[in-house]
Formats: structure tokens, sequence, C-alpha cells
């Protein structure tokens, strides 16, 4: 018995390049009109058996513009990012250089004050192992950052291989597998 849990990465707030560490800001206006046009392909996610979102505001507001009706899920939060939440990446890099450096070399640091990356991953790579294996679906809407972790977990990459995992808004990933054994699928796309 396996389980395939579709990973959405929740609709925009902001342009990417104002893109705030911890943002629990709602859908924009441009992230409303994305859901909309993304609704069609994305909508058939909603048989899954089971429909999760973390708890930001974004990720809530996308899995219902979609009709999944979905459960919010503690343990799918974005990373902790300590005293830098709320701030740009940019606006951190002024103001503590050497911090974000630190931050980006190593998956154990946590300069912020918060969540290590390394343990970003493992918490969601936990929650992936405690799915039910139902022979079911799940979809789960998510910040993109929660995106990225899961398949870094899944596939058992170097934590450094999250840097290189660009996961847009309303783009979804797709993982089969039991606890501790997952496979990504990659889907046809529309002809």
């Amino acid at each position: 018995m396996s389980v395939r849990v579709s990973l959405v990465a929740a609709a925009r707030t902001s342009s990417l390049l104002g893109e705030r560490f911890d943002d629990d800001r709602p859908l924009d206006e441009a992230g409303w009109h994305e859901v909309q046009f993304a609704a069609p392909a994305l909508v058939p996610l909603g048989a899954a058996e089971l429909r999760y979102c973390s708890p930001t505001a974004r990720s809530r507001a996308t899995g219902e513009a979609l009709g999944f009706a979905p459960l919010v899920q503690p343990a799918l939060r974005d990373c902790d990012m300590g005293r830098w939440r709320g701030c740009t990446l940019s606006d951190v890099a002024a103001r503590e250089p050497a911090a974000v450096d630190a931050w980006l070399a190593d998956p154990r640091s946590a300069p912020h004050g918060g969540e290590p990356l390394l343990a970003f991953i493992s918490r969601i790579g936990g929650w992936l192992d405690t799915r039910p294996a139902c022979d079911g679906s799940i979809v789960a809407v998510a910040e993109p950052a929660v995106v990225r972790a899961a398949l870094v977990y899944a596939l058992k990459a170097p934590p450094s291989a999250y840097w290189n995992v660009d996961a847009r808004p309303l783009s979804v990933v797709t993982l089969i597998g039991l606890p501790r054994r997952w496979s990504l699928r990659l889907e046809a796309g529309a002809r």
C-alpha cells in the first residue's frame, strides 16, 4: 500500500521580489487572478480523500478558492525565521550579511534565532512519513518553502539542494510512496 501526496504551492501575496520570511499576508489581487486561471487544472486534485493546508492565510485562501475545503495542518507551517520574520532577504542581507552567509552555507545554523533548515526539512519529512498508507490520495496546499522541503526530504537529497528548487506559486509536486520511501511523479503535460 502506498499513498499519493500532491503538494500545491500557495498563490502569491506579493511580487516575488517582495516575498518576506514567514509571510502571512492574505492573497493579493494578482494571487486571486492566478488561482482563477489555474483552477481548471488544479480543482481535480480536490477529489483526494484527504485535503490539507498550512496555517497561513494564503494557503488557506488558495485551498478554499480551489474548493478543497482543507483541514489546517500546523506541521505544514513555514520555516520559523525568528527575528527575520517579516523581512525580505535583501533587507536582512544588508543588515546582517555574515549571518545570511552562515544560514545559506550551513543547514544546521539558525542565526535568526528560529528553525534551522535541516530541522525544517526534517519536520516536513515527518509530516509526510505519518500520512496514512491507504492506497489513496492526499492534496496539501502549503507555502513554496514547504513544497521545496518536502521534495528535498522525499528524494533524500542533501539539504543544500533546497536552494536549487524553485517552487513557483500554484505549482504542484506529486510524491508517491510510504514512510521514508518516496518517489517523485512527473505528470504528462496538457496536450
